[in-house]
C-alpha cells in the first residue's frame, strides 16, 4: 500500500466506497490523515465501518473542515450533472480529485526518479497495459501494474528507484487527476464512447489528451495517429515541445512504428530502424493488437528496453483472460474465448482475425445488434445463438449465414464443437464473440468467458 500525506489538520472528504474507495481510505488513514467516507449504497458504508474506515453523511457536514474530496471515478464530476458531494465541495471552494491523483502527488513526493507510463484511449487499453508490464518484467524490471486494470493504484508498493508503474487510465480517472504527469503517456485511439458521462466528444476527447499532454519533462508522448481525434492532438502535443512517438496500422510513418503485413516497423527519418514480426503470436493476432503491441514496444524502449529484448517478451505475452484468449486446439480446431466482446464493435476485431469461424453469439443485446457486422458475415461457416438476441440475431443473419438457436452456451459449444470436427475447414475456430452484454445468462463478461473455457475444457472425447 502506498500510504498518502495530508495536513493532520484538515479532514478528507472521501465518497464512494467501492473497491478502489476502500484502498484509498486505507492509503489516507495509513498516511496519517483523517478521513470521513461516505456512499449512496447502505451495504458499502457498512462494510467501510466494518474495516475500521470512519463514516458519516457528508450531506449533512460542515465542508469548511475538509482539505479535499477523494471521488470514486465511477461518481459523476460533470455529466449529466455532477453528483451532489462534487457540488457541496465546489461551494466550498475544495478540491475534487481522485485516486490517480493521490498516486501522482506520492510519486513526486517519495520518489520522483520512479518511472510511470499511463495509458488510455478508447479501446485496447487493458491489453497494452498488461503487455507493457509483461516486457518490462521480461526485460528484468519490477513492474508494478494497476489502476483501471489490476488493482487499485494505491494497493501497490510504495515508489522506488528500481520500481516503474504501469497504470491503465480511464477517462473518469484522468478527469480527477489535474496533475498527473506520467513518464511515458500513451493514447491509443479515440471513438465516442462515455460521452453520457463527458456530455460531447470534444470533452471526451480534451480529458484523454491531457494524460499525453501532462507527459513530465523529458518524458514521451506515444499517440495512435489513424483517427482524426488523435491525430490532432498529436500535433499539439508536439508543438508544446514534448516528444511524441506516432503509431499506426493503416498509415506508412516516417517517424514512428506502423505496421506493414504482420511486421511492425520502427522508422526514423524514413529509414527502417527495426522491424519484428507478430505472425504466429496468438495473443497478439489482428490489426487492433498490432496497435497495442506498438505502443507497448514504443513506451518499452522509452523506459529503457532494447527493441531485441522487447521483441522477444512479445512472443512470450499469455494475453489477457476473455479477450481473443485462445483456450485450446483439439484436432485443428482452435477454441477462442472473447466473452469481453460485449457489442458489435468489439466483435469485429475477433471477426478479422480469423477465417472458417463457427461462431457462438448473443446475449442481452446493444443497440444496432450485429448488423454492423455483416461485410464478416462471408468469415462465419455458422453461427450459434445464445440468451435474449437469438431470435434478433437469427433475423438479422437470415439467409446469409448458416445459423442455429441455441438459448445456452452449453448447448452451442457442443454445436459448434461438432460442426468445426466434421467440417472441411483447414483451421477452424470455435469463436465465443457474443457482441452483446451477458447479463441476461451470466453476472459478467468474466463469468461467461469462465464457463465457456470450463466447457472447452471438458468437452466429450469425439470432438477429438
Amino acid at each position: 500500500m502506498i500510504p498518502v500525506h495530508f495536513p493532520p489538520e484538515k479532514t478528507i472528504a472521501l465518497f464512494g466506497l467501492g473497491g478502489s474507495g476502500l484502498v484509498t481510505a486505507h492509503a489516507l488513514m495509513a498516511g496519517g490523515a483523517r478521513v470521513l467516507a461516505w456512499d449512496d449504497s447502505p451495504a458499502s458504508v457498512a462494510k467501510a465501518g466494518q474495516e475500521g474506515v470512519p463514516t458519516g453523511d457528508l450531506s449533512h457536514v460542515d465542508w469548511s473542515a475538509f482539505a479535499a474530496l477523494v471521488l470514486a471515478p465511477g461518481v459523476p464530476l460533470t455529466h449529466p450533472e455532477p453528483h451532489w458531494s462534487v457540488k457541496l465541495a465546489r461551494a466550498a471552494g475544495i478540491e475534487v480529485i481522485g485516486d490517480v491523483e493521490l498516486f501522482a502527488r506520492m510519486r513526486r513526493r517519495i520518489s520522483p526518479p520512479a518511472p510511470m507510463a499511463a495509458i488510455t484511449g478508447t479501446n485496447g487499453k487493458s491489453t497494452t497495459t498488461a503487455l507493457l508490464a509483461h516486457l518490462m518484467r521480461e526485460g528484468g524490471r519490477d513492474a508494478q501494474i494497476g489502476g483501471n486494470f489490476g488493482p487499485a493504484i494505491l494497493g501497490l508498493e510504495p515508489p522506488g528507484p528500481g520500481r516503474v508503474y504501469i497504470v491503465e487510465c480511464s477517462s473518469y480517472q484522468i478527469d480527477l487527476a489535474p496533475s498527473l504527469d506520467p513518464t511515458v503517456g500513451i493514447l491509443l485511439n479515440l471513438s465516442p464512447d462515455h460521452l453520457d458521462r463527458h456530455g460531447t466528444m470534444e470533452h471526451y476527447a480534451a480529458i484523454k489528451e491531457r494524460l499525453v499532454a501532462g507527459v513530465e519533462p523529458g518524458g514521451t508522448a506515444v499517440i495512435g495517429v489513424d483517427d482524426d481525434w488523435c491525430r490532432a492532438i498529436a500535433d499539439r502535443v508536439e508543438a508544446s515541445g514534448r516528444h511524441v512517438v506516432r503509431l499506426s496500422v493503416s498509415d506508412t510513418l516516417d517517424q514512428g512504428i506502423y505496421l506493414d503485413g504482420t511486421d511492425l516497423v520502427v522508422a526514423e527519418a524514413g529509414e527502417r530502424r527495426f522491424t519484428f514480426s507478430l505472425a504466429g503470436i496468438g495473443s497478439l493476432r489482428g490489426t487492433h493488437n498490432a496497435q497495442n503491441a506498438a505502443a507497448a514496444f514504443a513506451a518499452a524502449h522509452a523506459l529503457g528496453l532494447a527493441p531485441e529484448t522487447i521483441a522477444s517478451g512479445m512472443k512470450s505475452f499469455p494475453g489477457l483472460a476473455h479477450r481473443m484468449e485462445q483456450v485450446r486446439t483439439i484436432g485443428n480446431v482452435l477454441f477462442v474465448n472473447d466473452s469481453k466482446a460485449t457489442n458489435a464493435d468489439a466483435a469485429e476485431r475477433a471477426l478479422v482475425s480469423f477465417d472458417d469461424i463457427f461462431w457462438i453469439a448473443g446475449g442481452k443485446p446493444k443497440e444496432g445488434g450485429i448488423a454492423p457486422l455483416r461485410p464478416f458475415f462471408p468469415r462465419v461457416r455458422k453461427a450459434y445463438l445464445i440468451g435474449v438476441a437469438a431470435q434478433d440475431f437469427a433475423a438479422t443473419l437470415g439467409d446469409d449465414v448458416p445459423h442455429e438457436i441455441c438459448g445456452t452456451l452449453d448447448v452451442a459449444v457442443a454445436m459448434a464443437a461438432r460442426d468445426a470436427a466434421h467440417s472441411d475447414a483447414v483451421h477452424p475456430v470455435v469463436l465465443l464473440s457474443p457482441a452483446c452484454a451477458s447479463f441476461d445468462q451470466y453476472r459478467n463478461f468474466e463469468v461467461r468467458g469462465d464457463a465457456f473455457r470450463d466447457l472447452v475444457v471438458h468437452l466429450p472425447a469425439f470432438s477429438e
